[in-house]
């Protein structure tokens, strides 16, 4: 791997490389302070600590009891960070999630006016929990929170203090009382993350941890003025012509109609990945590359995170859900049809 120290003529100033490292150290505290409380999981880590350098939401999907709430909310305690869980049910109103506006009477001048009372999406970690148990319409109610971090109330405009992330977990199992996400929403996911069963040896240790008494105390190391600092730190790493139309190119052959897409595309997607897929990957994959040590993003950055980036933009239609044929298999599919660019950094 290329060292720190070789590339610092690509970020544009030393304060630059003074912040990438003092990132880069981030992520090892916010790892080691992980392992205190979540066992193994390598992949799903990586991926949500990417979405936080880089400021995007993840959905996170997963069988129950695997951990989901627990990694978020032990996130927002490294980072020292407000936490909000909302559990989403049938009966949620939109306005339990971004507040309301109450009659309220003045304790000093005994007059009365409307107050604005913030609902839990206030926070600077929200996690959705469940999110396909309630209906569209309250799920609507987190699109102009997660792309514009603000909330409209009687037409006014409340912003969002930064950084503000939404983590959303949904089950997989089809079960009664679920409302899918339209693909609008979906689109709003830097990621969707999938977690899985632990090894036997990883069980086992979850096991241990969890059935004896605390040892460790969860400690913040990396503060939220820092988080905002490394996302504009993000923005500024040069990727290059050739990285970005590799990342477009798997894009476009994700989409049905579009004639460099695979005979498996063509077959078995109904729509694919839209034009903020590619946006959302190269972002990541900034930050993926100062995470490791690198200042330019490379081929490899783009291979890494592409699944996650894709996984819940490309809509499978009926054939491919006959066939249980997956997006991750689509997705590998892809990886081999389109040709790494010739061109290097």
């Amino acid at each position: 791997m290329t060292t720190l120290s070789a590339e610092r003529s690509t970020l544009e100033s030393q304060d630059d490389v003074a912040l990438a490292e003092r990132l880069r150290a981030g992520r090892d505290a916010i790892v080691a302070e992980l392992r205190h409380r979540i066992v193994g999981q390598d992949a799903v880590i990586e991926q949500a600590l990417v979405a936080l350098f880089s400021g995007g939401n993840c959905l996170i999907v997963g069988v129950p009891g695997l951990a989901k709430t627990l990694l978020v909310s032990t996130l927002a305690r490294v980072l020292d960070l407000s936490f909000s869980r909302i559990q989403f049910t049938p009966d949620l109103m939109p306005s339990d999630i971004t507040g309301t506006e109450i009659l309220q009477v003045d304790a000093v001048s005994g007059q009365r006016a409307m107050s604005f009372v913030p609902g839990p999406i206030f926070a600077n970690v929200v996690l959705a929990d469940e999110i396909n148990r309630t209906p569209p319409k309250t799920q609507a109610a987190l699109l102009e929170v997660m792309q514009e971090h603000r909330v409209t109330v009687q037409g006014k405009s409340y912003p969002l203090d930064p950084p503000f992330f939404v983590f959303a977990t949904q089950n997989p199992i089809e079960l009664e009382g679920t409302y899918p996400l339209p693909e609008a929403q979906l689109d709003r996911f830097m990621f969707e993350i999938v977690v899985d069963y632990l090894s036997e040896d990883d069980e086992v240790a979850v096991v241990r941890q969890t059935t004896a008494a605390p040892t460790h105390r969860l400690r913040p190391v990396v503060t939220a003025e820092e988080l905002v600092a490394f996302h504009a730190l993000v923005r500024r790493v040069p990727v290059s012509d050739a990285v970005a139309r590799y990342a477009v190119a798997l894009a476009r052959a994700s989409r049905p109609s579009s004639p460099n897409a695979p005979d498996e595309v063509k077959r078995f997607v109904a729509f694919g990945a839209s034009v903020r897929a590619p946006q959302q990957l190269i972002l990541a994959c900034k930050a993926r590359a100062l995470m490791h040590g690198r200042y330019h993003v490379g081929f490899e950055d783009v291979r890494a995170l592409v699944r996650p980036a894709l996984r819940h933009r490309v809509i499978l239609n009926f054939h491919a859900q006959s066939e249980r044929v997956t997006v991750d298999q689509l997705v590998d599919r892809l990886l081999q049809a389109v040709p790494v660019p010739s061109a290097r950094m």
